[in-house]
């Protein structure tokens, strides 16, 4: 028996220095977070701040987190942040191209450790990662979903809303979204329309777009999703076709914005992603003149003020390219089992199908000379996405953050009087907001 009990630990440590030395290595598969914490260095210390951002996905999720710079490092500034990872590569790239200061965590020990004692109170969450769970238990903080972006996937209308205390939305749409579609949810006491902060610098015509006989189209799908219920992705079905299409118009130029998960799943849809890269390089190289490209850096701001008119699948490019005012046409080929959480805007953006792909350069001519929903269009901004006078949305969802932690201290206070008047335990240091600033 001793030998046996022997053994077993031996392949135990085996397996745990194997898995060190995978994780070290840069060996695990895809998607899958390292583990690799600060943990040793954090234990015995607290955090100093007031809120977190929890993102414990490796770096192919990047996407995710790097549109909040911007309104995160403006919070940082009322309420102090730090942005708490569960994978040291992308802690390594968020302390690169952010401000934010980063721990590294790959215990859950560690994580009560420094949160314990500590004065944080509000917890933020761009997406719906299962490692979320690990933060989510934490009753001392109000956790908030921010998401990565406001759309009619039913990603936006999840049933893990429910799991957070709080859900900051872009706008009036959204909770509506909600109301209609998630049941046990009441979306007017649980959603804050805060805006879309990314969109500050955006207004009717941002910047002044090179002087050309070329109209650009912007061509922004969306992935294949992670399962068939969210396959609203257009570059398997449509893409080449819609490139060799624009390309071959004297008058427009293709700028091609694929997802950055573009074809993680999908071989087919990997493959289409090539296609359409291929079609616009080759046409760039036989007419550099017309600026063929295909675009994967920058932010999307950025390329939203190249443009004249956006092809996009059903996703958040189609929101946040509202207050452009210029037009926008919004592909239909979700598979058959794909379901859509539909708003105003899908009703008034024309839709391309695959069907119709052939005379998508009629399509595009029709929508940049005369643009016939602009006006519908411009009535739906506010819906969407409330003011969006530059620096609005930034306020908006700093003051969102400073009113949920005002909002859950005092929850916590009415809680510990609760236990007090019931004859239960006295509070301590880790129930009481005010003990922890003794």
């Amino acid at each position: 028996m001793a030998g046996s009990t022997r053994g077993a630990g031996l392949r135990r440590t085996v397996r745990s220095t194997g898995g060190r030395l995978i994780r070290r290595l840069g060996m695990l598969p895809g998607g899958v977070p390292d583990g690799l914490g600060e943990d040793e260095f954090l234990q015995g210390t607290t955090l100093s701040a007031r809120a977190v951002v929890f993102f414990g996905d490796p770096p192919e999720s990047m996407y995710q987190i790097r549109q909040w710079y911007t309104a995160l490092e403006a919070l940082d500034h009322r309420v102090p942040l730090v942005v708490i990872a569960g994978d040291s590569r992308t802690a390594r790239l968020l302390r690169a191209e952010s401000s934010l200061r980063v721990v590294t965590v790959a215990q859950h020990a560690t994580l009560d450790e420094i949160l314990t004692g500590s004065d944080v109170r509000l917890a933020l969450y761009v997406n719906h990662s299962p490692q979320n769970f690990t933060m989510l238990s934490f009753g001392g903080l109000v956790h908030v979903s921010l998401l990565h972006g406001d759309s009619d996937k039913t990603v936006s209308v999840s049933n893990q809303h429910k799991a957070y205390d709080l859900v900051f939305v872009a706008g009036q749409a959204a909770v509506d979204r909600f109301a209609r579609n998630l049941p046990y949810f009441d979306a007017p006491a649980r959603c804050v329309p805060v805006g879309r902060p990314q969109l500050d610098v955006l207004g009717p015509d941002p910047v002044s777009r090179a002087s050309s006989d070329r109209s650009t189209v912007l061509y922004a799908p969306t992935w294949e999703g992670a399962n068939p219920s969210v396959a609203y992705g257009s570059v398997d079905v449509l893409g080449p076709d819609l490139a060799r299409a624009v390309v071959a118009e004297p008058g427009m130029r293709l700028l091609y914005r694929p997802h950055p998960l573009t074809g993680v799943r999908s071989p087919a849809y990997a493959a289409a992603d090539a296609e359409v890269r291929e079609v616009v390089e080759a046409a760039a190289v036989a007419d550099p003149g017309a600026g063929h490209e295909v675009r994967t850096t920058g932010e999307m701001a950025a390329t939203f003020a190249e443009a004249d008119v956006l092809v996009c699948d059903i996703s958040a490019a189609a929101t946040e390219w509202l207050p452009t005012l210029r037009p926008l046409v919004v592909t239909d080929v979700a598979a058959p089992w794909a379901t859509v959480a539909t708003t105003p805007l899908l009703r008034v953006a024309p839709r391309l199908r695959v069907d119709g792909v052939e005379d998508v350069a009629v399509l595009l001519r029709t929508q940049t000379t005369q643009d016939p929903a602009r006006e519908e269009r411009r009535r739906l901004v506010e819906y969407y996405l409330g003011d969006v006078t530059p620096g609005a949305s930034l306020e908006r969802f700093v003051a969102a953050c400073e009113a949920a932690i005002e909002r859950h201290e005092a929850e916590l206070r009415r809680l510990a009087d609760v236990r007090t008047d019931d004859g239960g335990e006295p509070v301590t240091d880790g129930d009481s907001p005010d003990a922890r600033r003794r």
